[in-house]
């Protein structure tokens, strides 16, 4: 039986492009209606080019053109007052929030633990640990009022192992199972779930980017070099996961198909999290 969302809103940050604008599609496609900011700017540290205003109004005209409201706002997770006018302007132009997804994060190459900038380590800490909490902060007491609901944090296999040289990602992953696992005991006796989605690779512009070649393949730092290494990091064939196995993954955890499923991360890659 289909999953059927409809009459529900969904609020997800990092919504322009990517996993974002795939969950937001997925879910609009279930029937719910669809919040989705992005920051659309670009971050110093980050290599790859960060989505912009054009990228946030093609989700909001994609998922208009499902039959399905949608609101988009331009609001960067690591600041508290552009969170919380995101959350109000949901509220005001929806009605209410069923699910959050907070999906909004970057990814930098870094090195050794010794040799990464504190620059380039506040600024992953910031979108993808902060973000998620400020997400949390302002979106979860209009859930708590329904007294029902479904939270998605994205985390990433990073927040499950200890990868090396990019200790600045891993760390701000854990930190979001951390999170995941409070918010979870918090909400738990108001009805709401609480889950985090741990990608593998996925292919989006944040794995496949130049710059990132050689992190994966120093001897060849091609796109195929860097393709050859990533076939060995998942059992299942294929060199990374589509947004699309994350997004049904979402879904799933939005849907009442779960309804007791909380405080568990779901590695969605390919089988990586079995492999020694």
């Amino acid at each position: 039986m289909a999953t059927d969302l409809s009459g529900r809103v969904a609020l997800i940050t990092g919504g322009a492009r990517g996993q974002g604008r795939s969950h937001a599609l997925t879910l609009a496609r279930a029937g719910a209606d669809i919040a989705v900011c992005d920051a659309c700017r670009p971050f110093d540290s980050v290599l790859y080019d960060m989505p912009d205003e054009d990228d946030l109004a093609e989700t909001k005209k994609l998922v208009e053109e499902l039959g399905r409201r949608c609101v988009a706002v331009k609001a960067d997770v690591t600041v508290a007052a552009e969170v919380e006018d995101f959350v109000s302007t949901t509220i005001s132009e929806l009605g209410r929030i069923d699910f959050v997804v907070a999906n909004a994060g970057i990814f930098s190459p870094g090195g050794p633990l010794w040799e990464i900038s504190e620059q380039r380590f506040d600024e992953t800490m910031a979108v993808d640990a902060k973000g998620v909490w400020l997400t949390i902060k302002y979106a979860v007491p209009h859930m708590l009022e329904r007294r029902s609901g479904s939270i998605v944090l994205t985390s990433s296999m990073a927040g499950l192992e200890g990868n090396p040289n990019i200790g600045h990602y891993v760390a701000a992953k854990h930190a979001v199972v951390g999170l995941m696992r409070s918010l979870a005991n918090e909400v738990g006796p108001y009805g709401i779930r609480v889950n985090a989605l741990n990608p593998g690779t996925v292919n989006t512009k944040m794995v496949n980017f130049p710059a990132q070649y050689k992190l994966f393949n120093p001897d060849n730092p091609t796109e195929q070099g860097m393709l050859d290494v990533m076939e060995g990091m998942q059992l299942l064939p294929g060199p990374f996961t589509e947004v699309e196995d994350q997004s049904n993954a979402v879904l799933w955890l939005c849907s009442d198909e779960s309804r007791m499923v909380s405080g568990i991360t779901l590695p969605v890659a390919g089988g990586a999290n079995v492999m020694k």
